[in-house]
């Protein structure tokens, strides 16, 4: 089987090193383009980092991006007009630039997913079932963990599992955002789905829904130990989207929940 070309964005940052890592160890691909957002004289396994421009994705058949939202956006247009593939793992983005990489994916197939997990996926869809599930009595909250240095919060994937919440209720995921709390020891529950970020240590990712109708608890979490399950999960995404056609796609896509 002929090798995936890949191109790897912010790949001096946690996930971008790990994507290189995974990426080494995996048959279907070949690392052919490295991009950070600055000039910086160095080679990585024999690649010089490159800016994000034309030239440094032309080889590419597929970009991955870890970066930020400024960056993701500059790297769009350019996929938009290589009509490259991309792969989204980037967090944090606003309502306006969310609809930005809709409109992109009219050009171009785009997987957009704020966590490659596949257990990860799989709590979402179990959120959304249990949010469908229960009544409107029961309120919600978020509790989620990460490294000292993540900078956005709440994380991405805290984001899509409010997501899981809205959508079991049918209704819009905007309107149920509400308070978002850093680094609290205890965080009430509200009529709309509050947020507690702890940000400490090396922390990989720790996630829990909770369901309370003051007389009962319903309690989803995830956690992870290892950063590679993203990148591997990146990588399968990567693969999956080569045959796809312009859409915007998710991690639920390929992994076919109902």
């Amino acid at each position: 089987m002929k090798k995936i070309n890949l191109a790897i964005t912010g790949c001096l940052g946690r996930m971008g090193q790990q994507l290189i890592q995974s990426a080494k160890k995996n048959k279907d691909f070949r690392v052919v383009s490295l991009t950070e957002n600055k000039i910086i004289q160095r080679k990585i396994s024999g690649i010089k980092l490159e800016l994000n421009t034309v030239d440094a994705f032309k080889k590419a058949s597929i970009i991955v991006d870890f970066s930020v939202p400024k960056c993701t956006l500059q790297v769009l247009k350019i996929a938009s007009k290589l009509k490259k593939r991309i792969v989204i793992g980037t967090t944090g983005f606003s309502k306006k630039e969310e609809n930005l990489i809709k409109k992109y994916s009219r050009k171009i197939p785009i997987l957009k997913a704020g966590n490659m997990s596949l257990g990860v996926n799989l709590l979402i869809y179990l959120t959304e079932i249990a949010s469908k599930s229960l009544s409107n009595k029961f309120l919600t909250k978020i509790y989620e963990v990460h490294h000292k240095n993540k900078v956005d919060h709440p994380s991405g994937t805290a984001l899509m599992l409010s997501k899981g919440i809205a959508d079991g209720k049918n209704k819009n995921f905007y309107s149920l955002i509400g308070k978002k709390y850093l680094n609290k020891k205890t965080f009430p529950y509200g009529k709309k789905i509050n947020f507690n970020s702890i940000r400490k240590g090396n922390v990989v990712g720790e996630h829990e829904v909770r369901f309370s109708s003051g007389k009962e608890i319903v309690t989803l979490n995830h956690e992870s130990f290892d950063r590679a399950l993203y990148s591997e999960g990146a990588l399968t995404a990567s693969k999956w989207l080569m045959k796809k056609k312009p859409g915007l796609y998710s991690m639920r896509d390929l992994l076919n929940f109902k």
